[in-house]
């Protein structure tokens, strides 16, 4: 089953899906040193790390187990970076949300903007009844856009990362349908 990557609009955000023409700005996010340190592996040095990434996002789709948008900036295109949903599971109605912002965008409510859009397309489009996230104890930041889009803390998952040596543990957040507080504005596609 495949399942098409969505193209949403929010009032700042375009979500898109990700094309070829992205691997420089994909790259350049992930081998950021600030970018990536609370990110669960180690920032890229190598630029094919880029093409695979946007590779498997196609694949994704086509076997219908998540979607990967690219976040542009909707007033210039600046690209933001993206946010995605994975292993979802149509049987269990489950998936786990990511994402990951430049550094540059950090502050102006991208993540929480781009995040709540994704989940409601996911919640009309894949009957979804659960959603997870995890984040890195020390990313407060990531944790407070979790809960304002709903996300409750349910737990610690114990030195559950090893990132070059470095020791780290994850909370984990849950989003149940009957929790979910979606837009009262409709979010149009691009």
């Amino acid at each position: 089953m495949t399942l098409a990557t969505p193209l949403l609009r929010t009032a700042r955000l375009r979500l898109r899906p990700f094309t070829d023409a992205d691997a420089d700005l994909l790259f350049a996010l992930h081998s950021s040193t600030r970018v990536m340190r609370y990110w669960d592996s180690a920032p890229w040095n190598e630029q094919a790390r880029a093409e695979r990434f946007i590779a498997m996002c196609g694949k994704m789709a086509d076997d219908g187990t998540g979607a990967r948008v690219a976040i542009d900036r909707a007033s210039d295109g600046a690209f933001v970076g993206w946010c995605g949903l994975t292993r979802w599971d149509p049987d269990y109605r489950s998936a786990s949300l990511g994402y990951v912002l430049d550094d540059a965008m950090w502050g102006h409510g991208y993540a929480t903007e781009a995040a709540h859009a994704l989940l409601q397309w996911a919640f009309e489009t894949l009957d979804l009844n659960r959603v997870q996230a995890e984040a890195d104890t020390r990313n407060v930041a990531s944790a407070r856009v979790l809960e304002k889009i709903g996300f409750v803390r349910e737990g610690t998952l114990r030195e559950d990362c090893v990132v070059n040596g470095e020791v780290s543990d994850s909370w984990v957040f849950g989003l149940l349908r009957r929790e979910w507080r979606p837009s009262t504005r409709p979010i149009p596609a691009l």
